[in-house]
């Protein structure tokens, strides 16, 4: 018998994964072999999209990536019937037992340290018998049959588990503070609110991995004494929310949810709330707002969420990666997580690379790795095989690391230190045609538009900056700008309520620090070095080059170009929206930009 597998996360259905499915599905029921198929979530790799795998009787696995309806024929007659596998296409290949056998993305995976995302891509998310056959809730069985509360949260602090949300404060002195406080009913709340431009690591586990989350919220809930919990999921995750209700049900079937979970006498129930998709109900206290029904705006605090939270209940709110470290925790022992990591930040983390990155999608790395590591030898480096400009950590709420400092080292403390933050996990690679002020503008123009509105530095504070950031980038900065973004920023940081606007100005302020001179030049010369600001740039013709193709002509959406054919063309100045697709498609270098 065979065994074929479908990726079917949010990347591998946008690049085509139900009609392989179709086609796969189709070719087996024509076949006269053995042949089983379900779906997986995505392991990662999703610039290999859409990818399935087939793995034999003796248990060798064999992963192909790139896969359209016409491989997949292919790679049915060849590997399925004829027991042949195709080498062209093969990204993993593992041996019986799971043992690394190569393949040309091997360095992707094999670099990594998995533990949130052990099951992503390995299961099928919609089984909970596989799920089980992968050691879930073995972490929770531990838990709630050998251990107490108390020493449930004993064993989290002493793994060293940071909140992956982005504060990074430790999850087991979290838990610690909702234990402490005594009420008939307190609250698990799982945060899957992920809002950030470039991140999409709790989608993915997910889609991938449901029982892991959930397995961690009941963990919690058992260590804190909460009986009910929420998973707060933006609504623009169809794939997530489906899969984790199917997930849930499972869950209940099988007693791990309910009113006696495993004849243990622990009761908790889950419920989901999907979300509008606002940026701030991302924060805790605008996230508790939400679940209530109230207009997602942060609370004043104290009394913070562990004493006063949701329904005024004592509640605890941890993000979706968090959430899935537990049962590993509970299962291998607080020892095994700390061992990776460095000394003051353990343990693993995922990131979702993105950006000009050659090999986008999941990374799960141990902390301690550098930048240099993650975007060049797992990433490949940029996919435009220019020069690397620098890296976008922590979203809207991180900042910029330049080139000269990708041997920073991946931790909270290290990356603090460079103006940026770990954030939720986003690394958007950029490279030497990215403008920094632009970026600045882009990412404040996020903030500002998600501001909530209920604090005025928040509110007017990134709507000033915002206005300074638009003027530059259109050539009309003056002397000074520089100085008041970065008063304003400081001002911001200082008095905001909420840490969306306590953080807003991080991406301004990095950029200013690393690229000043950028900034100098769009004020003073008039000029955006990188060639990327459409008011300081001019698109011109190189007659000596230009061979009147008039392909250029052909393609300009404004008919700014003018030229006879086999004759050097023109552009009207005046018409010209710069656009760039002239550049895009000139076959012989002849379109200038200055």
């Amino acid at each position: 018998m065979k065994k074929i597998i479908i990726g079917l996360g949010s990347c591998g259905i946008a690049s085509g994964g139900i009609k392989v499915k179709e086609t796969l599905q189709s070719l087996a029921r024509e076949s006269t072999q053995d042949i089983t198929l379900s779906e997986t979530g995505c392991m990662g790799m999703c610039y290999k999209e859409p990818m399935n795998e087939i793995t034999d009787d003796a248990g060798n696995r064999t992963i192909y990536g790139g896969v359209n309806e016409k491989t997949a024929k292919e790679i049915f007659e060849s590997h399925v019937i004829r027991n042949t596998p195709l080498a062209d296409y093969v990204v993993l290949a593992y041996g019986p037992g799971s043992q690394p056998a190569g393949g040309s993305e091997a360095s992707f995976i094999f670099r990594q340290t998995r533990i949130v995302l052990e099951r992503c891509g390995n299961i099928d998310p919609e089984s909970i018998d596989d799920a089980l056959r992968t050691d879930a809730y073995k972490g929770l069985e531990k838990a709630v049959k050998t251990m107490t509360p108390q020493q449930v949260i004993e064993e989290v602090l002493k793994s060293g588990l940071k909140g992956r949300g982005g504060a990074g404060f430790p999850t087991g002195m979290k838990w610690k503070f909702a234990a402490g406080n005594n009420a008939s009913q307190k609250y698990m709340i799982c945060n899957a609110d992920e809002g950030d431009p470039g991140a999409f690591m709790d989608r993915s586990i997910l889609e991938g991995d449901p029982h892991s989350v959930i397995e961690g919220l009941i963990t919690g809930g058992y260590a804190i004494g909460a009986s009910e919990g929420y998973i707060y999921a933006r609504a623009e995750y169809p794939v997530a929310i489906r899969r984790l209700k199917i997930a849930i049900q499972q869950a209940e079937e099988r007693g791990f949810l309910g009113d006696n979970i495993m004849g243990a006498g622990l009761k908790f129930h889950l419920h989901i709330k999907e979300g509008a998709g606002a940026f701030v109900c991302g924060e805790e206290t605008a996230l508790i707002e939400s679940i209530e029904g109230h207009r997602g705006m942060p609370r004043i605090r104290p009394p913070f969420p562990a004493a006063s939270g949701l329904f005024g209940k004592p509640s605890n709110i941890n993000n979706v990666e968090t959430l899935a470290n537990i049962g590993w925790i509970m299962r291998n022992g607080a020892d095994a997580f700390a061992k990776y990591g460095t000394e003051q930040s353990k343990g693993t983390k995922v990131f979702a690379l993105a950006g000009k990155v050659k090999k986008g999608g999941l990374v799960e790395i141990p902390i301690g790795m550098t930048v240099q590591e993650v975007v060049f030898d797992i990433g490949g480096g940029t996919s435009s095989g220019k020069a690397f400009k620098a890296v976008q950590m922590g979203g809207p709420s991180g900042g910029c690391i330049p080139a000269e400092k990708m041997d920073t080292v991946i931790d909270y403390a290290a990356l603090a230190q460079t103006g940026a933050i770990m954030g939720s996990g986003g690394m958007v690679v950029m490279d030497e045609d990215n403008c920094m002020v632009d970026i600045a503008r882009y990412f404040l123009n996020f903030t500002q538009s998600e501001s909530c509105g209920k604090c005025t530095f928040c509110k007017i504070g990134t709507k000033r900056m915002l206005e300074i950031l638009e003027r530059i980038t259109k050539g009309e900065g003056v002397d000074g700008d520089i100085e008041k973004l970065e008063s304003l920023a400081h001002q911001i940081k200082g008095n905001a309520l909420c840490g969306l606007g306590q953080t807003a100005p991080n991406p301004v302020l990095t950029t200013i620090r690393y690229f000043r001179d950028e900034y100098v030049a769009h004020i003073k010369d008039k000029k955006c070095p990188p060639r990327q600001c459409k008011a300081l740039i001019t698109f011109d013709v190189a007659a000596e080059k230009c061979k009147g193709c008039t392909l250029c002509a052909k393609k300009c959406p404004v008919n700014a170009i003018r030229g006879k054919v086999k004759e050097a063309h023109t552009i009207e100045q005046g018409k010209c929206t710069k656009c760039g697709i002239c550049k895009a498609v000139c076959k012989f270098d002849a379109i200038l930009v200055d």
